[in-house]
């Protein structure tokens, strides 16, 4: 294996390892379903629906068109093979690396229970009845729970008592996710819920740490150690340790990256022994925010010279791109970006802005179809959300392009 690799290298094992370029089933299913999640360790949820709730999104960026209750039905349903936890942030992930987290889970425990002025040390009592409660009841979601302290207290994101109480109970795994409705969490009891196994199974700090590294270095095929230990939110020095037992064992192999640097100094990467590179990469995808292949912004900015801001909290007359814009994907390159909003009332997929990126050279332009390519995607995404049509609104630098190759005008802006 080459010790040095390009840019362009990387960027593919980088998109290889996230699943992307493999060939796609006409009707993706349950077990296209299956391998994808398992590929990524996890998918970041998030409750901005303006145009799809972002779990959702990774798997339609590498299959397709796929029947969302499938995925509900295994993330969410009865039997689901995953469950949710603060892996990343708040996440689903595989039932079977579930136990990984124990040691983070007595960690926030121990720190909680030893600080007087915690939330957990002050509400003892509220703890004990929520506890006593799921038991006695079985699962519920929050606003279920019956109790003179299940109210908001102010905005949107004001808890209640009863949900602050449930929040820290699932971070110390006393409670785990039961399913949702409407995406609103059930709450049950760990032993109500996971299999026995799994709530018997104990995995030490340090052994946790080594898999959980080892399943970010295969889902990322290569990164430096901040890349690796991001992907599960590790601490670096704790992440440190893990890694050169990784390449002591021959699973994680040294490599430079060329333009991977920091300072003017190149940055130390490692590339998963199974990685592949493909000679090319042959997709076109919209991406998450929250996609892993973006998700660390600095990561984003090294592998594809794609800075990128959601814009989310900004005020709108301080939007540069949009509120919730898309990274573009196409082949091996970021190309643009796109801000869609999903009009379930008048049945329309609105691009509000479409922008284009810089190209940086002849050699790193896009291919000359790009464009078509995206406008194709466009349609199978409203036909995917339900939605019998699209709107270009007149804003960015290649809305005219895309309303062109959708056979549209674009709609003024005000």
């Amino acid at each position: 294996m080459a010790e040095t690799l390009s840019g362009v290298q990387a960027r593919r094992i980088a998109l290889a390892a996230q699943g992307f370029g493999r060939p796609r089933e006409a009707k993706p299913g349950t077990r296209q379903l299956n391998l994808t999640l398992q590929r990524l360790g996890l998918l970041q949820l998030d409750s901005v629906n303006v145009f799809e709730r972002s779990h959702y999104l990774p798997v339609f960026s590498r299959l397709g068109a796929y029947d969302k209750a499938e995925l509900d039905a295994l993330t969410f349903g009865r039997k689901a093979k995953y469950t949710e936890y603060w892996a990343h942030v708040a996440a689903l992930i595989p039932l079977s690396t579930w136990p990984l987290w124990r040691w983070k889970m007595q960690q926030y425990r121990e720190t909680w229970l030893a600080d007087p002025d915690s939330w957990v040390s002050r509400n003892g009592g509220m703890l004990d009845w929520l506890r006593a409660e799921l038991a006695a009841k079985g699962p519920l979601p929050a606003s279920k729970v019956e109790h003179d302290a299940n109210k908001r207290r102010g905005g949107w994101w004001e808890w209640s008592e009863v949900k602050t109480g449930l929040e820290y109970l699932f971070y110390m795994g006393e409670v785990v996710s039961a399913g949702r409705t409407r995406f609103e969490r059930t709450y049950g009891l760990t032993e109500q819920v996971m299999p026995a196994a799994l709530v018997d199974q104990q995995v030490s700090a340090h052994d946790a740490m080594r898999q959980l590294m080892s399943l970010a270095a295969r889902a990322h095929g290569i990164g430096t150690l901040s890349d690796l230990a991001d992907y599960y939110r590790l601490k670096k020095t704790s992440a440190a340790t893990v890694l050169e037992e990784l390449v002591e064992d021959g699973e994680l192999l040294p490599v430079t990256v060329r333009g991977w640097e920091k300072s003017g100094r190149p940055l130390q990467a490692y590339l998963h022994r199974d990685a592949r590179i493909p000679r090319r990469i042959e997709a076109t995808a919209l991406l998450s925010p929250f996609d892993p292949v973006v998700w660390e912004r600095d990561r984003a900015l090294r592998m594809f010279d794609f800075h990128y801001r959601i814009e989310i909290y900004t005020p709108a007359p301080k939007r540069i791109y949009g509120y919730y814009t898309l990274p573009v994907l196409v082949d091996d390159r970021i190309i643009g970006r796109i801000d869609l909003k999903s009009d379930r009332q008048n049945r329309v997929l609105r691009v509000q802005s479409a922008w284009k990126e810089a190209d940086a050279g002849p050699a790193a332009a896009p291919s000359p179809d790009a464009w078509a390519r995206v406008a194709a995607l466009l349609r199978e995404t409203a036909a995917w959300q339900g939605l019998d049509g699209i709107e270009v609104m007149n804003r960015g630098d290649q809305a005219a392009v895309i309303a062109a190759e959708l056979g549209l005008l674009p709609i003024s802006v005000a």
